[in-house]
């Protein structure tokens, strides 16, 4: 059969839509582009921020259309619900949206062919069709993964090597939709890098909730961190590019630092969430760090790594949130000037401790309050771009762009930027002289040996 895979939200679940290509396509299946070109609809979704449940919802109704036509043709149509949305409401999909066939956890996807097949064999013997997967086994999913041959992938690529979170932010839903932190063997990850980089693979953004809290067992049969995880990875031929994400700034430490000064293939650009520049406000989030520790954290890697560049997510309105809050997180805003930054108003999401607290922000103030903020985030962007026109940036180039000739690409700060030159290919890997900013993009020139 044909499948559309439709991905919301963070990097984590572009890994596990991969993931799932893989699977699908050695069951003998075939990805297409479009939805309506396929027979099983596959939505691997996000909970993050209210928005995404209904973004799901909407796109549900469109597939419902789709498939009741394919069913009238006479032909089998499945619909799959995957991902956060589906560990968190399992039967409240159904309820909602009786026509899908299938709710599938976090930790299930290594399981999605197989429950295609069971869907398939119950519409077979006019059985009801509707499959839940929802147990929260880490392990199990990895375990599985690492016997699935890797398909087709582009140049940059997510891995994930650590999933879950401990932490339990009193906004954050992850330890209910991804379980305890998990961290997978040294080797697994490793061995699953080489098998990217032998398909063409070029960049690697290792991923987890809590990435750097990553604690498997390494190669030596001891308990790794990241940073020596981040050594091993560099030593594998052909990888000439490595990046981590996401980073709770309270795990910072002082080997990572030294890893970004020892390791020439490491990316000079850390996501470092801060959430807030309220100490009152982090100890509501429950961050356990104050703002002190965060731009400690940045002053030291900075000290290891002059050239380091941070980008930083936002939450505006948390609960109680004053406007002296606010004040002390532009401020903090302002002195660490990030390269990029996201930033959000709260969102209140169901089981979460937040959701019941008292004193919620009005949606008008977290309105106002969050255009100031993006607006002087969006001019330190903007400054920060500035400063590369006239320098010369590593840049690999990942897609064509839309002019004739146009190619776009990453710098090592993961600034996106455009050339026009017929000499150079996607997967190409070039110096480029950065020639003016557009709004969140640079343009240049390659620079000829």
């Amino acid at each position: 059969m044909n499948f559309f895979i439709k991905n919301y939200g963070c990097q984590m679940n572009i890994y596990d839509s991969a993931r799932m290509i893989d699977i699908l396509s050695a069951a003998g299946h075939k990805e297409c582009k479009h939805l309506d070109e396929a027979n099983i609809f596959i939505f691997n979704t996000c909970s993050i921020r209210e928005k995404a449940d209904e973004k799901l919802f909407s796109d549900l109704g469109r597939a419902k259309s789709i498939k009741f036509k394919i069913q009238d043709a006479g032909e089998s149509c499945i619909i799959v619900v995957c991902g956060c949305v589906a560990q968190a409401k399992k039967e409240a999909i159904f309820n909602r949206a009786p026509y899908v066939d299938a709710v599938v956890g976090t930790q299930e996807i290594h399981n999605i062919a197989n429950v295609i097949n069971e869907v398939i064999e119950k519409k077979k013997n006019n059985e009801y069709s509707n499959v839940l997967m929802g147990v929260l086994n880490t392990k199990s999913k990895f375990e599985a993964l690492k016997t699935t041959n890797i398909t087709e992938r582009s140049y940059s690529e997510y891995l994930t090597i650590q999933e879950g979170c401990d932490n339990f932010c009193t906004y954050c839903v992850v330890p209910y939709t991804r379980g305890r932190e998990f961290s997978r063997d040294a080797k697994d990850i490793i061995d699953e890098a080489k098998k990217m980089v032998s398909i063409g693979v070029k960049e690697i953004t290792l991923l987890g909730q809590n990435v750097n809290s990553y604690h498997g067992e390494g190669t030596d049969g001891r308990i790794w961190k990241l940073s020596r995880l981040l050594y091993a990875m560099a030593e594998i031929d052909g990888l000439a590019r490595l990046r981590y994400v996401t980073s709770n700034p309270k795990d910072v430490s002082t080997d990572i630092a030294e890893a970004h000064r020892d390791i020439d293939i490491l990316m000079p650009f850390l996501h470092l969430p801060v959430q807030s520049g309220s100490d009152k406000i982090l100890k509501k989030m429950n961050r356990k760090y104050t703002t002190d520790e965060y731009l400690r954290c940045i002053d030291m890697l900075r000290a290891y790594k002059p050239d380091m560049a941070f980008s930083s997510d936002f939450i505006v309105g948390f609960p109680g949130e004053s406007d002296q809050d606010f004040e002390d997180t532009l401020k903090l805003a302002e002195k660490v000037r990030f390269a990029q930054a996201y930033s959000f108003k709260y969102s209140p999401r169901s089981n979460t401790a937040a959701a019941k607290m008292e004193n919620q922000v009005p949606e008008k103030i977290k309105s106002e309050r969050l255009k100031i903020l993006q607006d002087m985030l969006n001019n330190h962007q903007n400054e920060f771009n500035e400063n590369t026109v006239g320098k010369t940036v590593d840049v690999l180039f990942t897609k064509r762009g839309k002019f004739k000739n146009q190619l776009v690409g990453r710098t090592e700060y993961s600034q996106a930027i455009s050339v026009c030159d017929k000499s150079i290919n996607i997967g190409d890997i070039a110096f480029v002289k950065v020639t003016e900013i557009k709004s969140h993009s640079l343009v240049g020139s390659v620079k000829k040996k």
